[in-house]
């Protein structure tokens, strides 16, 4: 069977309330339109994972989705808070919200251990950090070989991985190329992925020092043009400032946001529609 379906049926049959899920995307190539489908699908109890959550994940734990979250840092580039995010920890809305905070380091390697099956990752990188003391997935293995006491953290192995690519071939082959921050580590720890991308075409014409992944690492590839705004997809488009600079008065209050919601995510069949329902204002 094809594995390009709608994103409508990849979240149907990949995510299930509970689940933990990953998505990634370092600075472009960020899965708002999987988000988007997530949220108006209904999906709750959520473990969210995230290097670096940002906006969407400031709508998904907004809109309740979300029972934990699992991080490195969290905001919105270049701008300020996450509003939600910040209201859910701090004051339960709209449900509590646990955090699990790593360094950056530290995430990256702990997919890394999952990608290759691995039990823990081991890094450094905790060395004079209070994060040990208030996070107690951060344990301590001492090298058999030198005897140096390192971290070490359980590896990350999602339910589901949710990334934004560039193209796929009819086969369901994934071409990523610009910044590849954790996605491929992330597919490859993850139980299921799903993957949406800019274009599908014949061949991939694959650029140097590109990463492809193939089509037997994903469960899902979905068309979705456009998929990754207000992220910008190398290539393709920019990232969206405006939009990022008006998120913060949008998600500030809660009936300002939940009105946002209602309207240009809920009020919207898909992706193409939102980006039509936000253009018209």
């Amino acid at each position: 069977m094809s594995k390009i379906v709608s994103l409508k049926q990849a979240i149907a049959e990949n995510l299930r309330d509970g689940d933990t899920v990953a998505m990634e995307g370092f600075t472009h190539l960020i899965p708002f339109a999987a988000g988007h489908e997530v949220i108006r699908q209904g999906r709750k109890r959520l473990t969210l994972i995230r290097m670096t959550p940002d906006i969407i994940y400031d709508q998904m734990i907004g809109v309740g989705c979300a029972e934990r979250l699992v991080f490195s840092w969290g905001g919105n580039p270049g701008v300020g808070s996450l509003h939600r995010f910040r209201d859910a920890v701090e004051r339960d809305w709209p449900v509590p919200l646990a955090i699990e905070e790593h360094s950056h380091a530290d995430m990256a390697a702990r997919y890394q251990a999952g990608a290759s099956g691995l039990p823990f990752a081991v890094l450094r990188g905790y060395v004079g950090s209070d994060l040990p003391a208030n996070n107690p997935r951060i344990k301590t293995v001492t090298c058999p070989f030198s005897g140096e006491v390192l971290a070490a953290t359980p590896a990350i192995n999602p339910d589901l991985t949710v990334i934004h690519a560039q193209k796929a071939d009819r086969q369901g082959n994934v071409l990523i190329w610009g910044i590849v921050g954790i996605q491929k580590e992330a597919v490859l720890a993850a139980k299921r992925a799903v993957v949406t991308v800019e274009e599908i075409v014949d061949e991939l014409d694959a650029p140097v020092n590109s990463c492809i992944l193939p089509h037997w690492t994903v469960n899902a590839v979905c068309h979705v043009p456009g998929g990754a705004h207000p992220s910008y997809a190398h290539g393709y488009y920019g990232r969206d400032n405006a939009f990022c600079k008006a998120w913060d008065g949008i998600a500030r209050e809660r009936d300002g946001f939940r009105a946002w919601i209602d309207k240009h995510v809920l009020g919207s069949v898909d992706f193409a529609a939102f980006r039509r329902s936000i253009a018209r204002g």
